[in-house]
């Protein structure tokens, strides 16, 4: 990933990984690969969300650091994020449960790909709404620091580029401008969450069509369905024990 000053630490990076590792009682993530946005089907975009954090006197590795500890705390209600045991470090995975239009939650999983003082980037797998990387990031600029979120994306599949150009894109854009605000509420600021949307390929990559059996929304729709199933079966099985 090139978007990284060359002069950052190497441990800050994650290890390679083939394929993802997450506890039990989690969908969707182990044993997929991450997925870069040159992975996805969709058109390519770049989103920054950022928001000014004047008058709260912090450094942006301060800022970072409230960031990563208190991470799912910003999130929209309905959304979750169940961090790693070790906390946002290079190559943790963990496990987010999403919610849908429709009542779906959609239970999918990022990779810590980059973490250090300032900035740290989660990496999406096979079956995520699209192939790419999240860089969160703090930096100092016009006398102030500010908080900034950074998204470049394909939707994996033809299903999530649909998704997406119907009312996708709006509620990606709600989700990191809540989660900005929120955080800058969380530090004392108040400052307005300032989005950019910049399309950078707007070509859909075809062979990229199989994704879809990865969906995790497709997948996660048919695991809440069986779950009445799967209940019944386990009641069977504590009722012969």
């Amino acid at each position: 990933m090139s978007t990284q000053p060359e002069n950052r630490d190497a441990g800050a990076w994650a290890q390679p990984v083939h394929r993802l590792t997450v506890s039990e009682g989690h969908i969707n993530v182990s044993g997929r690969r991450p997925t870069a946005p040159m992975h996805g089907f969709g058109r390519m975009w770049q989103k920054t969300y950022r928001t000014s954090l004047a008058g709260t006197n912090l450094s942006p590795s301060e800022v970072i650091t409230v960031w990563k500890e208190h991470f799912p705390e910003f999130w929209p209600a309905g959304n979750r994020f169940f961090a790693p045991l070790a906390g946002i470090a290079p190559g943790e995975v963990a496990a987010l449960d999403l919610s849908m239009p429709g009542g779906l939650k959609l239970s999918t999983g990022v990779l810590v790909l980059y973490a250090d003082e300032e900035s740290f980037t989660l990496m999406t797998p096979e079956g995520h709404m699209f192939a790419g990387w999240i860089t969160f990031s703090a930096f100092a600029e016009d006398g102030a620091t500010w908080a900034q979120a950074q998204v470049l994306m394909r939707a994996s599949d033809p299903l999530y580029e649909l998704g997406m150009t119907f009312g996708g894109h709006r509620q990606e854009d709600a989700h990191w401008s809540h989660t900005l605000k929120a955080l800058a509420e969380h530090l004392g600021a108040s400052g307005e969450v300032s989005a950019e949307t910049v399309c950078v390929d707007r070509k859909r990559q075809w062979s990229r069509v199989g994704n879809v059996w990865h969906n995790a929304g497709m997948r996660s729709a048919l695991h809440m369905a069986g779950a009445p199933g799967r209940a019944l079966k386990n009641a069977f099985r504590r009722h012969e024990v």
